[in-house]
């Protein structure tokens, strides 16, 4: 019994003194050692770049805002344009319409002028035969009357003459008085002194009316 023993201590150390142990021991070790100098030059290379990213992540947040607030700049600069380009068409189309404006208005005198003369004519002086030149000259009125009614149609300018009846529009009629009228009711037109007139559709001069008011 006690020389098995002895072999089996001795078995043992020549198996831990074993050469190829030994290398694989070693081989092992260094396997180790790399494995954790790799990990700590990797921890090391984190810590190193840590500085450079954080950089990097500032400026690209600091890009990022002048890329917004350029394009925010450029995106009202757009609607700034487009609006004055409304702006600007708008007024040449009005410098077209309205440019005739101030003529017109010459021109209300004399077609005012036509009105009365053809108005003031009686009608049995151009009904009959008695005398053929007042009634050549009325027809003259009237066609030449009615021709600058088409020239003004042609270029927007409308007669405006309110009916007896209609209602009182501060924006197309001028009230020269107010006055109680039998069976008219309080604030329409009851009589019209002078007709107005509209070039495309604003009021260049006002008809000249009279209104009904309560009694």
């Amino acid at each position: 019994m006690a020389s098995w023993c002895v072999r089996a201590v001795r078995q043992s150390y020549s198996v831990a003194a074993s050469p190829s142990l030994i290398r694989a021991s070693q081989r092992l070790l260094c396997t180790a050692a790399h494995q954790k100098s790799g990990q700590g030059s990797e921890e090391d290379q984190k810590a190193e770049q840590s500085p450079t990213e954080k950089a990097l992540a500032e400026e690209k947040g600091q890009l990022e805002e002048q890329l917004k607030e350029v394009t925010d700049k450029y995106t009202r600069s757009l609607a700034d344009m487009e609006n004055l380009r409304t702006r600007s068409q708008k007024m040449v189309e009005d410098a077209k319409k309205y440019g005739v404006q101030g003529f017109c208005k010459d021109l209300l005198e004399v077609a005012d002028i036509l009105e009365k003369a053809t108005e003031s004519v009686p009608k049995e002086e151009v009904t009959s035969q008695k005398n053929p030149h007042l009634k050549n000259l009325y027809d003259g009125l009237v066609m030449t009357e009615t021709q600058i009614q088409k020239v003004f149609a042609k270029h927007g300018l409308f007669k405006l003459n309110p009916d007896g009846g209609q209602k009182f529009d501060p924006y197309e009629h001028e009230a020269l008085f107010h006055a109680p009228v039998e069976g008219k009711e309080p604030g329409t037109v009851t009589i019209v002194t002078k007709v107005g007139y509209k070039l495309h559709g604003r009021t260049l001069r006002p008809a000249l009316v009279g209104v009904a008011k309560a009694p």
